[in-house]
C-alpha cells in the first residue's frame, strides 16, 4: 500500500550528547522510532551515536520529499560546528532535549 501524495514524512535531525559537545546529523522517515533505536542500540554497536552517546534531539526539519530531505542532510553534515550551532540556536535557543515532544 502506497501513501498518497503529500502524506510522506521525512526528517533531518540533529542529536547531541548530554554535555552538548558532540553533534550527529541524520535522516529518517520515522523520527520517533529512530530516536528509540539511537537510545537503545544493539549490543556491541559501533555506531557513532552509541560511541558518543548522542541520544538527545535538539533540532529537526520536516520534509514531504525524501530527495529534498537527503540533500538537506548532506548540506548540514558539510557545515562547520559553528554553523550547526547557529541553526540549533535559532530553532531551539535553550538546546532543550526534544525527544519526548515528538509524535509520530
Amino acid at each position: 500500500m502506497h501513501k498518497t501524495l503529500g502524506t510522506h514524512n521525512y526528517y533531518v535531525y540533529i542529536l547531541t550528547n548530554k554535555k552538548k559537545t558532540v553533534l550527529y546529523t541524520g535522516f529518517t522517515n520515522e523520527l520517533k522510532n529512530r530516536l528509540y533505536f539511537h537510545q537503545n542500540p544493539e549490543a556491541n554497536s559501533k555506531a557513532f551515536t552509541t560511541k558518543y552517546r548522542c541520544y538527545y534531539l535538539v533540532y529537526f526539519e520536516h520534509y514531504q520529499d525524501a530527495e529534498t530531505g537527503i540533500d538537506r542532510e548532506k548540506e548540514i553534515k558539510g557545515w562547520t560546528r559553528a554553523k550547526k550551532d547557529a541553526l540549533i540556536n535559532e530553532f531551539n535557543p535553550e538546546w532543550r532535549f526534544l525527544n519526548d515532544e515528538i509524535q509520530d
